[in-house]
């Protein structure tokens, strides 16, 4: 009997296998003086993590670039209560500060963590707008620049999207909210480590650290020490307030190692994953084969690398998952965080594609760690698939 090939993870948008990095930086923390000690303490061990946490926040205001500081770094758990904190806080700082204010104005593809506070943000009193991006899944600064005015908190257009990997203009989106005086954040979840960053207009931005190989549960937003934002927990003053409770020093150590990883070969490493992306679109979506990608445009620089976004019209993402699954391949049906959800995608049907055709989306993600020859044997398995589930 012939061995059982190896199982493939083909998911690393939703979550990316940790990294040695992170599994040093841990064990230099376990090993450490301070470990278990709490930062805000005044002795000498306390003092000790104290300093490792302000190491990690001068590495990550570096990598980020953008003007940011280390003392704009706020540790979070990561993207969910990143968005949670920035889109209401921000936009209950700006409000604060100017009364007219009363409009937010979110992007209708941002990740479910920024989308659902839209019906919280009405409760307290604002107005929220829905800015649709183009068939090409871009949020155009002109689509931006109609809804704009002296009414206008804030504006969150995550950096790069989640399940269609299209690259946003966030500089020319952040310009265009500075000039009617509201405040601009991104979601970079799924964009930091991967490609570079333009975040000098920004005013505050996420990171996460298991979308690069860090632990799960560690992240950060980088928010201007200028900007009104308003906590959303309270208890302590760590985290200048923003964001109260004792800090991680362990998972900040870890994703701040991972973080200087990962952006020491960002260009090679884009390079690199966008051939091995831009190999499979050619793969698996030609004349016949009945896949499509989800976008007009699947080359350039436009698009994150390693993130594959496909459709099969006609067939159901579910079945897809669970066949691929059942051959040893492992994707998710657009958003992992909404796998839950029997409908389509909310950022196709944004994006004007018909719901029968959403309704066959899949995302296909890896990094430089994957291996080449698993992709060809990804690509024989899905179409071998879908040409069987096409002739039934």
């Amino acid at each position: 009997m012939a061995a059982q090939q190896r199982r493939v993870y083909l998911d690393f948008a939703a979550s990316a296998p940790v990294r040695v990095e992170a599994l040093e930086a841990e064990r230099a923390y376990e090993a450490s003086s301070f470990a278990g000690a709490n930062p805000n303490s005044l002795h000498t061990a306390g003092r000790e993590a104290a300093r490792a946490l302000d190491g990690t926040r001068r590495d990550l205001a570096r990598l980020l670039g953008g003007g940011f500081r280390p003392a704009d770094i706020v540790f979070t758990s990561g993207g969910t209560e990143n968005n949670n904190l920035a889109i209401v806080g921000l936009a209950e700082g700006a409000r604060a500060r100017d009364r007219k204010r009363t409009k937010v104005l979110l992007s209708a593809i941002e990740h479910d963590s920024g989308l659902d506070m839209a019906p919280m943000l009405r409760d307290r009193g604002f107005e929220v707008v829905l800015l649709l991006p183009t068939r090409s899944g871009v949020v155009a600064p002109q689509t931006l620049a109609q809804e704009l005015g002296p009414d206008v908190a804030l504006v969150s257009v995550m950096a790069a999207n989640n399940e269609t990997g299209v690259i946003q203009p966030i500089d020319e989106l952040a310009q265009a909210a500075h000039k009617a005086g509201a405040l601009f954040y991104t979601d970079a979840a799924q964009s930091f480590g991967k490609v570079p960053l333009n975040l000098r207009n920004c005013d505050a931005v996420g990171i996460v650290g298991h979308k690069i190989g860090a632990p799960v549960g560690t992240g950060a937003i980088a928010v201007r020490g200028r900007v009104p934002l308003r906590p959303q927990t309270f208890g302590g003053g760590q985290e200048r307030g923003i964001r109260p409770g004792t800090q991680d020093v362990r998972g900040a150590m870890a994703l701040a190692a991972v973080a200087k990883a990962v952006c020491a070969d960002l260009e090679k490493c884009r390079r690199h994953v966008a051939g091995l992306s831009q190999a499979l679109y050619d793969r698996v979506c030609h004349e016949g084969s009945g896949i499509v990608p989800t976008t007009t445009s699947v080359m350039g620089d436009d698009r994150l690398p390693g993130l594959v976004s496909l459709m099969v019209p006609g067939l159901d993402s579910e079945s897809l998952v669970l066949q691929l699954d059942a051959a040893g391949f492992e994707v998710s049906a657009a958003s992992a965080c909404a796998s839950g959800s029997l409908d389509a995608s909310h950022v196709l049907l944004a994006m004007g594609i018909a719901r029968n055709d959403a309704l066959g989306s899949l995302r296909v993600s890896f990094d430089e760690r994957v291996d080449a020859h698993d992709l060809e044997r990804f690509a024989e398995a899905l179409l071998s698939i879908v040409g069987r589930l096409q002739h039934k």
